[in-house]
């Protein structure tokens, strides 16, 4: 497995725009219908890459607890499931569901979404503000398949506490590492 790095969007952008498909639901979710009265968390994640299967389960955790705090959670899948079969939509549900996710997640087929966010690998995540102004992109904790860091979220949680408490977020973001996108 060939590890990517996020390629850190520039703090202060504004969250692009979506309006994509849940593979849950199947209803279409838009940014506006995600974030909530303190901001949104964007994460790009799909179902096969090792990178996310090692976090999966504390995404889930992390999302329902700050979730309750009025911040918005939603999980975008970009890759290409023609070539990737274990990323369709079919299999993303199967993962929602397992791992009890109670966000919104959303398949981008035509990839637009992800290069609009510039986003490079799967997981990446991005903390927008209350006006959808990025003050946050990188990796989700120190851990990686096979590295003996814990999985912790610690690097989105201290990001997101610092919000939610109006304090500064430490300019030490750190990117993302995980397997590439996989672009058509």
């Amino acid at each position: 497995m060939a590890a990517v790095e996020s390629n850190m969007m520039p703090l202060g952008t504004v969250a692009p725009d979506f309006s994509l498909p849940d593979v849950v639901s199947g209803q279409i979710k838009t940014l506006e219908d995600v974030r909530k009265e303190y901001g949104v968390v964007v994460m790009f994640i799909c179902a096969h890459c090792p990178y996310v299967k090692n976090i999966e389960e504390e995404i889930a955790v992390i999302a329902r607890q700050y979730g309750e705090l009025k911040i918005g959670f939603v999980a975008i899948s970009s890759n290409d499931a023609i070539a990737y079969p274990d990323d369709a939509p079919d299999k993303l549900r199967d993962q929602a569901e397992e791992f009890e996710f109670d966000f919104p997640y959303l398949y981008d087929e035509t990839q637009e979404v992800a290069k609009a966010y510039q986003a490079a690998c799967t997981p990446e995540f991005y903390l927008f503000d209350e006006d959808l102004k990025c003050i946050y992109r990188g990796r989700f904790d120190a851990s990686t398949p096979g590295n003996p860091e814990p999985v912790t979220g610690d690097d989105l949680v201290n990001a997101i506490e610092a919000h939610l408490e109006d304090e500064p977020i430490f300019e030490d973001q750190k990117p993302s590492i995980g397997c590439s996108i996989k672009w058509k």
